[in-house]
This record gives C-alpha cells, sequence and structure tokens, in this order.
C-alpha cells in the first residue's frame, strides 16, 4: 500500500517521503514539523528534521499541503482534502480542522481588490474556536 502524493512530480520517491507521506495520513489535524519529526523517529524512521521540513514546504509549494501559521508564527500542516482553494475553522484545543467555503470572503477579497486597483491578489483566512468535543 503506497501513501504518496498524487502531485504528478516526477521527483523521486524516497523511503523518508513515503514516511513523511504515511505519517501525514494518519492524522486529521494541523501538525508541525517537530511533531512528524517526532513521530517518525518513535516509528524507528531515520529521518532528519531538515529533510522532514523541506518535504513539507515541497508538498505545500506544490498544493498537497495546507498550512497554517499560529499565532507565534510557527507552521502547522496537514494533508489537503480538496483541491479546491478553501478556508479553515481550527480547534484551539484539539486541533481538528474543518475546511469551509466561504463565498462572501471571496467576494470581499475582490471587492477590494478592485477598489484598489490590485489584481492577481491571493488571501489566507482562518478561524480558530473550540469544537463541540472540547467545549
Amino acid at each position: 500500500m503506497s501513501e504518496s502524493f498524487p502531485n504528478g512530480n516526477s521527483a523521486r520517491s524516497t523511503r523518508q517521503k513515503r514516511a513523511l507521506a504515511g505519517a501525514l495520513a494518519r492524522s486529521s489535524s494541523f501538525r508541525s514539523a517537530q511533531d512528524l519529526h517526532a513521530e517518525l523517529r518513535l516509528r524507528g524512521e531515520r529521518v532528519g528534521l531538515t529533510t522532514v521540513y523541506n518535504q513539507l514546504r515541497a508538498l505545500a509549494d506544490t498544493g498537497e499541503l495546507d498550512v497554517l501559521r499560529t499565532d507565534e508564527g510557527e507552521s502547522l500542516y496537514r494533508r489537503c482534502s480538496s483541491g479546491q482553494h478553501h478556508h479553515h475553522l481550527v480547534c484551539r484545543s484539539c486541533g481538528m480542522a474543518v475546511e469551509v467555503e466561504a463565498d462572501a470572503v471571496e467576494a470581499w477579497a475582490e471587492a477590494v481588490a478592485r477598489r484598489n486597483g490590485f489584481t492577481a491578489i491571493t488571501h489566507t483566512v482562518e478561524l480558530t474556536g473550540v469544537c463541540p468535543n472540547c467545549q
């Protein structure tokens, strides 16, 4: 059973990449590079933290991972379950995340850009709260 990412990349699949893909596939929460690295080490994988960071960045750049930035500036990663532009509602307690569409946000962003003469805009909106299980 392969735990790789379907990115269509011709990049070589290594043992470390497969191990990281497996760790991401087993989790539905956003996780830090350090957390993923620790899990891999506990599973007996010989992979460096720099390799984990590099692979996470590469997967995020191709859109295969969602990335959140914490209030402290740390990046958290999760396997993207949607190929479409979306936003997240994330539990501050357990990290559970729900992908949400926000048509009103999209319209607002386009209107603000248009009023100010901007084109080709991008944006990120992340909502945080406490999920029903953690209340």
